[in-house]
């Protein structure tokens, strides 16, 4: 193939991509920049060009960090620690769309007009903000991986409005809300999107109000997750919406213990030994997770529940099936509400709601 013809292929992959509105890096090689402890990494962010590469070095940073082009952070995982600075940023705006940087370790933001695309968040520590540890809206294959987010006060890892998400080897530990928050939007009621596809696998979620918490959202997978010692595991929560929420897998997940208390809200009652809850879901495969003593008395208790949703979404044509579900209270499976061709096959359980389920 000739030079003219290989410039010819990158130029027409470009024009594809930003046709799709999602931002693509350059042809050109990525380059590296390196972070030292009292230096920016915002400064390093500005400076990069789409596709580079920052590397933030051992070491505790003061500062919010606002992404907004294509790249891949990296640090050295719990040597490096993203903290609250001692003088909050004032509240950025990204391309049209504002992102409570002030209050949040990580923003990565693109805009409904053009999504931000393939942005890499690697081996860092993100601890201590009054909001979120990391939080992206309108962005296409963002990647979290083997990232601690810890002690923030709503969300560890939250995303919303957003595509082809991947979340693995994270921890999340003693976040006010969920470990790991999967949303089509924060700021309205409406139906479930796609995610075409999102990935939330292999992630340690322990301490948190919820483990892992996806809402209104579709076409997605949460698989070989340890969640223990939050309140409650897994929600999976729909609305009166169309499209509703589900189309996605629960498998291979060890769900055990999750018996720490957390008070109700105006969305949700007290949670305590939840293992999943799928309120206002539709076809959802539930299915080869670990499910063991989960204990408590709101209404939300027990080992896989069927939770009639609190705007009347009935659960409708999801399958439970070949789940180790034991010593759970009140119920290891309890099936509640009205919804219909919901299936519950070859469990190993003792106890459910109705009897029979086991």
């Amino acid at each position: 193939m000739t030079n003219r013809q290989l410039k010819s292929l990158t130029c027409t992959a470009v024009v594809m991509a930003a046709a799709f509105g999602v931002a693509v890096a350059p042809p050109a090689a990525a380059a590296g920049h390196r972070v030292h402890p009292g230096e920016s990494i915002q400064a390093a962010v500005n400076a990069a060009r789409p596709g580079d590469v920052i590397t933030v070095l051992p070491g505790t940073y003061y500062e919010n960090v606002l992404i907004t082009k294509p790249l891949t952070l990296r640090g050295w995982g719990a040597k490096t620690v993203i903290k609250p600075p001692s003088t909050p940023a004032k509240p950025a705006r990204a391309a049209g769309t504002a992102c409570s940087q002030a209050d949040t370790g990580i923003c990565v933001m693109g805009t409904a007009q053009s999504a931000v695309g393939r942005v890499n968040i690697r081996s860092l520590t993100v601890s201590g903000f009054k909001r979120n540890g990391i939080w992206a809206s309108y962005t296409d294959r963002l990647s979290v991986e083997r990232v601690i987010s810890e002690k923030n006060g709503t969300w560890g890892i939250a995303q919303e409005r957003s595509t082809r998400g991947t979340f693995r080897d994270n921890v999340a530990r003693d976040n006010t809300e969920s470990g790991i928050f999967i949303a089509n939007t924060v700021e309205r009621e409406g139906g479930a999107t796609d995610t075409l596809g999102a990935v939330v696998r292999s992630n340690t979620l322990t301490g948190n109000r919820i483990g892992v918490t996806v809402r209104r959202v579709r076409n997605l997978t949460v698989s070989g997750n340890t969640l223990t010692g939050n309140c409650g595991g897994v929600f999976v929560v729909g609305d009166e919406g169309e499209p509703g929420a589900g189309d996605m897998t629960i498998r291979g997940n060890r769900i055990h213990e999750n018996n720490k208390f957390c008070k109700g809200n105006t969305r949700l009652p007290d949670i305590q030994g939840v293992g999943i809850v799928l309120t206002g879901a539709e076809q959802t495969i539930v299915r080869s997770n670990s499910i063991r003593g989960n204990v408590g008395s709101s209404p939300l208790s027990g080992g896989i529940l069927l939770f009639k949703s609190f705007v009347g979404a009935q659960n409708t044509d999801n399958v439970i099936r070949d789940n180790v579900v034991r010593d759970n209270q009140p119920a290891d499976l309890a099936n509640q509400g009205t919804g219909t061709g919901n299936a519950f096959l070859r469990n190993k359980c003792g106890t459910s709601v109705p009897a029979g389920m086991c």
